[in-house]
């Protein structure tokens, strides 16, 4: 009882870390990216995860952790790593030129209703019934978040919207992915590559999209260095903590925390939108949520 207890206490800690981190952090990358902030979006993305990167594989060398990963495993980061950070966070930060850091995190709430989507395509089983209305509860909820932009924004803030809807998508997959085929390797290093082929995946998105050299205001700077450390370093070896000690589902409750913080936040800092609209979305998003882990709950019961 006890051996249970103690890592279920330490999940828990990590996901009290990733709940808090990763809600501010939508505030840390609108500050750093938008107007006259000076950071391109994947430069910025890339200067975070480079930095986590070193950091986390040093701490792994000084530890004596087992740094080389074997093909599969490293396979596994390297996809993984890729999808979580340039699809995920790569397309949130992106979005974030223009979208307000509450919007973002509300969109990227959605994530949970992904996976339990592509749970039952992959397991080859029909969602219920009280699942399949939960899965549409969100998707209205994102309707009705996105109304005011698709009603009064121009063309680049469509596309936001489409790259904070697709972000969720692309973490979902990779977090699958992660927890069915986790590499027999310590936490740091599983996060340190992660975060390395994110670098590299990041750079190819620079040279592509020939971003220019970064020009950081102060305020921007600091942005950063809270994402390098805090939302990289500290929150995502958490969130990798909580992946490995506690089920995927309860890990996954960071989406009903993430969005209430960031929301606050936007407010407080940034005098963001925080009207009829973001309330009635916000109540369908989360409600969607709960549905979706309440249906799960219920099947590992069965």
């Amino acid at each position: 009882m006890n051996q249970q207890s103690s890592p279920n206490r330490a999940g828990f800690l990590h996901l009290a870390v990733v709940y808090l981190v990763w809600g501010s952090t939508y505030l840390a990358i609108r500050l750093a990216v938008r107007e006259g902030a000076g950071f391109p979006p994947f430069t910025l993305a890339f200067m975070r995860v480079a930095v986590a990167s070193a950091i986390l594989l040093g701490w792994a060398a000084m530890r004596r952790d087992r740094i080389r990963p074997t093909r599969v495993e490293m396979t596994v980061l390297a996809g993984t790593g890729v999808l979580m950070w340039v699809g995920g966070n790569g397309l949130v930060t992106w979005a974030e030129m223009r979208a307000e850091s509450g919007l973002a995190a509300l969109m990227v709430a959605v994530m949970p209703i992904w996976g339990a989507m592509l749970e039952a395509v992959v397991d080859r089983r029909m969602p219920s019934l009280k699942l399949s209305a939960s899965l549409l509860l969100g998707f209205v909820g994102v309707g009705v978040l996105s109304w005011p932009v698709l009603r009064e924004g121009t063309t680049s803030d469509h596309w936001s919207l489409v790259a904070l809807l697709a972000a969720p998508l692309w973490w979902a997959i990779g977090s699958m992915w992660l927890t069915r085929r986790r590499p027999d390797l310590s936490i740091r290093v599983i996060s340190g590559w992660q975060h390395f082929w994110g670098g590299i995946g990041f750079l190819v998105m620079i040279l592509i999209l020939q971003e220019p050299l970064p020009t950081p205001t102060a305020q921007a700077w600091v942005a950063w260095a809270y994402l390098a450390i805090f939302g990289s370093v500290i929150a995502f070896t958490s969130y990798i903590h909580v992946l490995k000690l506690l089920p995927m589902q309860v890990g996954m409750t960071y989406a009903y925390a993430n969005p209430v913080i960031a929301v606050v936040l936007g407010w407080l800092v940034l005098s963001e939108r925080l009207d009829w609209w973001v309330g009635a979305g916000s109540a369908l998003v989360l409600a969607g949520i709960a549905g979706v882990f309440n249906n799960k709950a219920k099947n590992n019961r069965g």
